[in-house]
């Protein structure tokens, strides 16, 4: 039982030291962990692991490579670019990739991550000064900017893909303009929006005078209309006027002349009114006809 025992022992050292030795790349066990993936070469056969957990291999003659399985984020330098309108910009970008095909990818760059590298930065600052080449500064800042990355990402995408590497995405970090032309790009920008400014205050002005102009139009048609109407009104008041006048007339002619006399009276004869006439004067008739003017006549 004791030798049994001791057995077990052995054989669980000999496993866990097995084990140990797999996660430094020796001994028979292969250990893939989760972000990682596995290439065991035999006498120019490979074979791929990329599921996590523990395999096997054929110690001192199967070579295990291992490849990182994450996505990645490699920056690009600051690359100066000409676009379509003759202007210079400073691009920084970077890309997000991983290794999809470890066989691909050690066939292109002899497993060195480095190789990867330039390969990648060189595709991308070529299809970057390509594509920003054939679009305008305002198309590049800002019209058509995330159909732009698109399509760099499309292009570049499509290069790596032999090469075992898929890319998820390129993104641009700063667009910048070079120091010397920042000043006249700006003074450039400034004089079109000052034209812009004039072209719309000038088209505002003209829009104003004509709504003026109608304005003042349709305010003459309406005091025009108002006073025909007045005058229709006036008229029509004038003839009532006179026709009652007739038919008080008519109806006691010598009433209507006191009355009317009498309205005279009051519209000329007011308080502290003096007036020089002859007492013979149509305009005392009343007065005559009443007998005060004999009154004042004895009076004096």
């Amino acid at each position: 039982m004791t030798r049994v025992l001791g057995v077990l022992v052995v054989l669980i050292a000999v496993a866990m030291a097995a084990i140990a030795a797999g996660n430094f790349g020796f001994g028979p066990v292969v250990i893939t962990r989760e972000d990682e993936q596995k290439l065991v070469l035999l006498l120019g056969r490979v074979r791929v692991v990329t599921s996590p957990g523990a395999s096997l291999r054929i110690p001192l003659l199967e070579e295990v490579e291992t490849y990182d399985a994450r996505w990645l984020h490699l920056g690009t330098k600051p690359l100066p670019i000409q676009t379509r309108d003759g202007e210079q910009l400073t691009v920084d970008n970077y890309v997000i990739w991983r290794i999809s095909d470890p066989v691909r990818f050690r066939q292109s760059f002899t497993g060195r991550m480095v190789n990867a590298f330039d390969r990648i930065d060189g595709i991308v600052r070529d299809d970057v000064r390509a594509v920003i080449g054939r679009h305008t500064l305002s198309e590049v800042l800002k019209e058509r900017r995330g159909a732009i990355m698109q399509e760099i990402t499309n292009k570049v995408r499509e290069r790596l893909v032999e090469d075992g590497i898929e890319v998820a995405d390129v993104r641009i970090n700063r667009t910048e303009l070079p120091e010397g032309t920042e000043k006249s790009v700006y003074a450039r920008m400034r004089t079109e929006r000052e034209r812009i400014a004039k072209k719309n205050r000038a088209e505002g002005e003209e829009r104003a005078r004509k709504i003026r102009a109608e304005a003042d139009r349709d305010a003459r048609v309406i005091v025009a209309e108002a006073k025909r109407d007045a005058e229709i009104e006036k008229g029509i008041g004038d003839a009532r006027a006179a026709a009652i006048y007739a038919e008080a007339y008519q109806a006691d002619p010598e009433f209507y002349a006191f009355l009317r006399s009498l309205q005279a009276y009051e519209k000329t004869i007011g308080t502290n009114t003096t007036l020089v006439v002859s007492p013979n004067s149509e305009f005392f008739r009343l007065f005559e006809s009443s007998g005060l003017g004999r009154e004042g006549e004895g009076g004096n």
